[in-house]
């Protein structure tokens, strides 16, 4: 009878590769993580701590007797039933619902033109669209609001040359509309740059298919551009709430000029700005803000969703 013996098990080597790819994955996850940690810190301390310490605000008040004290949530329960605050959340809203849609309609107005071809000098027309939103808010709401007086500027010297009563743009009435041809004309060539930067990226083959089948221009526009550029659209639409509910450049520096129409609460950023620097009511301040960032968050998230529901 014979016996066999075990098979010796020969150890097999390790293999080189394997040990120096983890090594370069390890190194690279670090490498990236160096890269982002610049990034990383800028964010923290100018975005994540604001808003920290804006929250830890928000719970305390500045008492006569007890200095700043923990109050919870009374500084939020104060601001749901402060009429001056949620006044201007009107104001805004308003305007956000009569100046969004005219300043993006008008700005795909002046996208579609240059993009059709048949407009001459196309350039300048582009730079001249363009050009306001390089002029400091502040300077345009001052050259603005010197041209809307009734006693100096473009409509004082239309009602002595002409004799005629024009109606006071800087009325309590008429002011916000006002405020909204002024961010009209800062934001219209902004917006179309956008458009028109998604106009351009279109394949040209889509317009030689529709010109063969026959479709007019408007049909083009219809069919083939509105729907290529709708991201743009639903970006453009976010900015512009974005931007509608910080509205506070141009009626702080129009206070001075309508100073009747224009209170310390016509808009929830200049009433924040207003109980902090002027009332020095730093907690309700900060309560203030956190309301409108979650309003405005919340506001945008849903148009966000509706485009892209639409777009898919």
């Amino acid at each position: 009878m014979t016996t066999t013996s075990p098979p010796i098990a020969i150890p097999r080597p390790a293999r080189p590769g394997r040990r120096a790819s983890s090594a370069r994955a390890a190194g690279g996850r670090w490498t990236g993580w160096a890269f982002l940690a610049p990034f990383a810190v800028v964010f923290a301390l100018v975005f994540i701590a604001p808003i920290v310490y804006a929250l830890w605000l928000s719970l305390f008040r500045n008492q006569l007797v007890g200095g700043n004290a923990f109050v919870g949530l009374e500084n939020y329960v104060a601001a749901f039933g402060d009429g001056a605050f949620w006044a201007g959340v009107v104001r805004v809203a308003l305007f956000l619902l009569i100046q969004v849609p005219i300043m993006l309609f008008l700005s795909l107005l002046v996208a579609l033109a240059p993009d059709s071809g048949r407009l001459y000098g196309t350039g300048f027309f582009r730079l001249s669209i363009f050009l306001p939103y390089a002029v400091p808010a502040v300077v345009a709401a001052l050259m603005w609001g010197f041209m809307y007086g009734t006693r100096f500027g473009l409509v004082g010297n239309l009602h002595d040359l002409l004799g005629i009563q024009l109606p006071d743009l800087l009325s309590p009435s008429l002011v916000l509309a006002s405020i909204g041809n002024i961010v009209t004309w800062e934001f219209l060539g902004y917006n179309m740059l956008i458009f028109y930067s998604a106009l351009r990226v279109i394949p040209t083959s889509l317009y030689e298919a529709a010109a063969i089948d026959g479709a007019s221009q408007f049909r083009i526009i219809r069919a083939i551009k509105l729907p290529a550029i709708r991201g743009s659209l639903v970006v453009a639409t976010i900015f512009s709430i974005i931007g509608s509910f910080q509205l506070f450049n141009e009626p702080s520096i129009m206070q001075s000029l309508a100073p009747n129409a224009i209170t310390t609460s016509f808009t929830p950023n200049l009433y924040a700005y207003n109980l902090a620097f002027a009332g020095q009511q730093l907690n309700y301040s900060a309560t203030v803000a956190i309301i409108m960032g979650v309003i405005t968050m919340v506001i945008a998230y849903v148009v966000q969703l509706r485009g892209m529901r639409r777009a898919d």
